[in-house]
């Protein structure tokens, strides 16, 4: 694509269609310019338009769609081709930070973020100059491109938060630090400086207090890792400014919104939090400035109001007192029982309160309310940071503190008790103090898992829990109500199983409450308690224990999924899923209802598709339905693919929703592995699309695939040969486009296992030598040892099918000699890496053919390996597996392989079961290997003792001994 008016006219013409609220124009324009990713320019045409375009429409659209084409393309991905070319990276890299800079806000944001993208992948060794270039704009003055390189650096530097430890990570760091410590410091005590000049002018404030927070979070960032001698030698600049700072208040920083926080309280959370940092990695460091941060923290907390744009200030500041208060050195800032009378009363009780805006996010923004109180993004909400520090406080203070709240708790639920349609709130408080006390560790899958002794859990859960889940009213004070069921679920590992038993009658009623918070709890608590574990292993509530109560679950729960905003509540259908796991074979009398609304759920799903883990679970419900009535009765799979195969016919043709294909895929594979008889002409049909090339382009769909085209041959090798035989090529060409990948060499060799295994030997004949050429290509090109052990493990499975003659002719008619360079070079020193039962059995039955059925090994130059390789063998069988990897080895797995792809999700429930090729057959390897030995030295007597006993070793002749003994034979 040239740079010229004509292709930046047209390329206008393509994004304004892409904003297009009709899909019929808006789709071609959104796949138009998807198909012009990979051409030269095409990048610097964007950032053309996004600089020169006279319509700011089109420059924020350029400069979004700009921003996605590098996070999909600009990682280069080993095995596929570089989809940027040189000149581009280079150009983009040369214009990119200046155009930033000189764009508006809007744009610059984009920018700001594709630099951070870029930086990522090639930052420093590929961008040597983006800091310099970055930091010699500090002296600009301009705080518009100031706060552009202050964003970008943020962008850049934050995942320093959150990267492991590593030599390469700390020389970065160095770098970094080298460069951009010193002036960012200046740059800070400048800023505060301007502040003070600017004190009355509110603009130019907005202006100080954004490159302020962006400052302070660049501290955060840039001492995460390590505290760097650079702030520890300027530690008097930094922390007196930012206490200084904590204690500011300006009036003309005061918003008027109650809801959204101004400038001054997002510098103050961020300093809270620096704070915190330092207080928790480097206290020595930090212990003279301590005293007087939480002071300016404490008071900041007694000062500020209730409204929701306090709430990130308050917690922080919390969080603050919550990660002090739990040193062992800060103990005695705490230990004063008026202090800690002062800090229950004034600082935890009343942030523990259910607001008005709490309510108001419970009724209209349910969601939102439920991701934060189940999902732990409460993180910064003032509820969890204050039962944070009561967990913090009770760490070294649990008796007193648990005295004080105990008063609370009593007083609040004495309040409810005179009027509980007026002190509601009350309650609620009381069980949140309840469950910040008694709860010391916790996890998701069992809840708390350590409580407070000084809380008797089982009481509070009879005199107070039990009264709101018993009422017969479920729509009558919603937040108890979900209240009363988080209890439940978080005490599950704590509470008797007669409570819990108790319990699960009722949450089944309150799956009807009109409360999407309530309704969800309930799911969501059912599906905790269907997963628990009793002394045996196996689920704590029976099957047999449901009994009474399936039918009313079951109901209920399809009707909760047609209650207003539940039509695709992902915790809903978890508890489908886990129910149906539960109960089994109980579900079967009511499958047949049930697939209908299931599938009937899943063609409105694939329609518009918004809820990944709604669907996952639906997918898993409709997998658990098929295994469990067919289980039962086989022939039921029929029912299952007429009502499934129509929906599944639309998703695959309309590609409306791509990451749905794998999911149809892998329900595909289970409906026809349950088949006993021959394959059902549906599928025939189908096979051939299967091999088409544009399904195997999207990673997420390769597994899923595979495993199908492996269902195939295994119920039908002969059928596909005889009347699909001109689709052996296709087959094939599949398992060549997979074998040159590194992700995905390991599913080329599941696809030719079974192809080796199930199809016709006459079939593949003229194709054998090829794919042991392509191998031998990939072997050469870039050996890893994933591709080393599946190829193990294909030669012996070849060995076993075909015969160790037809295994050695083969090689060695690719070139002479080859079969002993594979065994020597390859076969010897890395079987010992195979792992997996049934893959350790190929390879010593594989192995075992090899040593007694193949008279080369006897007979020629190759009789020098028999030794060697018999010892591997018994090293297979008796060593511990070699798990090493070369270092220098980029392993790559299929979920290390990102980009604008659709990922694999697994469904548990539609796993196959391993398959053994040689089953029955061979029950014991070493059995075999003495048999095989015994019969080789009756053909040829005293060959195979002379060998032995001149080359074996010691131990591995001991182990040898062992097998004869046990298989009642003897060599002669």
């Amino acid at each position: 694509m040239d740079l010229n008016e004509s292709n930046l006219q047209s390329l206008t013409d393509f994004l304004r269609k892409t904003l297009d609220p009709d899909p019929a124009v808006r789709r071609p324009a959104e796949k138009f310019l998807e198909s012009v990713e990979g051409n030269q320019n095409y990048p610097i045409l964007l950032l053309t338009l996004l600089e020169k375009s006279q319509d700011t429409v089109i420059r924020v659209c350029a400069a979004v769609t700009f921003k996605n084409y590098i996070k999909r393309n600009w990682r280069i991905i080993e095995d596929e081709p570089n989809k940027i070319s040189d000149s581009d990276r280079t150009a983009i890299k040369a214009n990119i930070v200046n155009l930033m800079l000189s764009s508006p806000e809007q744009i610059q944001k984009q920018l700001s973020d594709a630099i951070s993208i870029i930086g990522r992948e090639d930052f420093p060794q590929k961008w040597p100059d983006l800091l310099t270039e970055m930091v010699t704009r500090f002296q600009s003055g301009d705080f518009h491109i100031i706060n552009g390189v202050l964003q970008t650096a943020h962008s850049l530097f934050k995942r320093y938060r959150h990267e492991f430890k590593s030599n390469e990570l700390w020389l970065e760091i160095k770098l970094v630090l080298d460069t951009f410590a010193q002036p960012l410091t200046e740059l800070f005590k400048a800023t505060i400086e301007l502040c003070r000049t600017h004190a009355t002018d509110v603009n130019a404030l907005k202006v100080l207090f954004s490159s302020l927070i962006l400052i302070s979070k660049l501290f955060y960032s840039l001492n995460f890792q390590d505290l760097p001698e650079f702030f520890e030698d300027n530690m008097e600049t930094w922390m007196s400014n930012f206490h200084n700072l904590l204690n500011l208040d300006n009036k003309l920083l005061q918003t008027d919104d109650e809801e959204e926080a101004g400038l001054l309280e997002l510098l103050k959370s961020q300093i809270c939090d620096n704070a915190a940092l330092y207080a928790q990695k480097y206290d020595e460091e930090f212990q003279v400035y301590l005293p007087r941060f939480v002071t300016a923290i404490w008071n900041l907390l007694v000062t500020t109001g209730q409204e929701v744009k306090y709430d990130l200030l308050v917690s922080n500041a919390i969080q603050f007192l919550a990660s002090v208060c739990e040193r062992p050195h800060y103990k005695h800032l705490f230990e004063d029982q008026n202090t800690l009378t002062s800090i229950c009363e004034k600082v935890i009780v009343p942030n523990m309160e259910f607001r008005s805006a709490d309510e108001e996010a419970f009724e209209d923004n349910s969601e939102e309310y439920i991701r934060r109180d189940l999902e732990g993004s409460d993180i910064d909400t003032r509820r969890r940071a204050a039962c944070d520090l009561v967990r913090g406080l009770c760490k070294f203070f649990e008796g007193p503190v648990t005295a004080i709240f105990s008063g609370y708790v009593n007083s609040m639920l004495t309040e409810y008790a005179k009027n509980p349609g007026v002190n509601w709130k009350h309650k609620d408080a009381a069980i949140y103090l309840v469950t910040s006390l008694a709860s010391k560790a916790q996890t998701q899958k069992h809840g708390i898992t350590q409580a407070n002794e000084l809380v008797n859990l089982s009481e509070f859960f009879v005199n107070h829990i039990l009264t709101d889940l018993k009422s017969p009213n479920v729509n009558e004070f919603p937040v108890l109500k979900a209240d009363a069921i988080k209890y439940v679920m978080i005490f599950r590992s704590q509470l008797p199983k007669e409570q819990l038993m108790q319990a699960v009658p009722l949450l089944i009623a309150h799956l009807q409450a009109e409360s999407t918070v309530e309704h969800t709890y309930a799911a969501h608590a059912l599906e905790r308690l269907f997963t628990m574990r009793g002394p045996n292993n196996t689920t704590l509530i029976t099957a047999a224990e449901m009994a009474p109560f399936t039918e009313q679950l079951l109901n209920n729960l399809f009707k909760a999924l047609a209650l207003p905003g539940s039509s695709e509540n992902e915790y809903i259908m978890k508890a489908i899923m886990r129910s149906f796991s539960l109960l089994q074979e109980s579900i079967v009398p009511y499958v047949p209802t049930l697939i209908g609304q299931l599938t009937h759920k899943l063609l409105l799903v694939s329609k518009n598709p918004s809820k990944p883990h709604f669907n996952h679970y639906l997918f898993e419900s409709l997998c658990l339905s098929i295994r469990i009535t067919c289980k039962a009765n086989p022939d039921t799979v029929i029912s299952f693919e007429e009502a499934l195969f129509p929906v599944f016919t639309e998703i695959l043709q309309n590609d409306v929703c791509p990451y749905f294909v794998p999911y149809v895929f892998q329900v595909m594979s289970l409906l026809l592995e349950i088949h006993t008889s021959a394959i059902p002409s549906s599928y025939m049909a189908l096979f051939p699309h299967l091999l088409q090339p544009v399904l195997w382009e999207r990673t997420g769909n390769i597994p899923p695939l595979v495993r199908l085209l492996q269902a195939y041959l295994e119920k039908g090798g002969s059928a596909i040969a005889s009347t699909a035989a001109d689709k052996i090529p296709g087959l094939l060409g599949v398992f060549q486009k997979l074998i040159a990948s590194k992700a995905n060499d390991h599913q080329g060799f599941y696809l030719l296992n079974s192809i080796i295994e199930h199809m016709p030997p006459e079939s593949i004949t003229q194709y054998r030598k090829q794919i042991f050429i392509l191998l031998f290509q990939r072997l050469q090109s870039s050996k890893t040892t994933k591709f080393v052990k599946s190829f193990l493990v294909f030669i012996n499975l070849y060995s076993v099918k075909y015969g160790a003659i037809a295994l050695q002719e083969i090689f060695d008619s690719i070139q002479p000699k080859m079969f002993g360079m594979v065994v020597e070079k390859i076969v010897i020193p890395e079987v010992q890496k195979v792992s997996g039962q049934v893959e350790k059995k190929i390879c010593a039955v594989g192995i075992t053919k090899v040593l007694t059925e193949c008279p080369a090994m006897m007979d020629t130059e190759y009789t020098k390996l028999w030794t060697p390789l018999l010892q591997a063998l018994i090293g297979l069988f008796e060593l511990p597996e070699d798990d090493s990897i070369p270092d220098d080895e980029h392993f790559i797995d299929i979920e290390d392989t990102p980009g604008y792809q659709t990922a694999f999700s697994q469904l548990a429930f539609a796993g196959k079961k391993e398959h053994d090729p040689i089953g029955e057959a061979v029950s014991n390897p070493k059995i075999l290997l003495a048999q095989s030995l015994h019969k080789l030295s009756t053909a040829c007597p005293g060959r195979v003792p002379s060998m032995l006993s001149t080359s074996l070793n010691a131990e591995a002749l001991q182990f040898l001994q062992g097998y004869l003994q046990a298989a009642s034979v003897q060599l002669v």
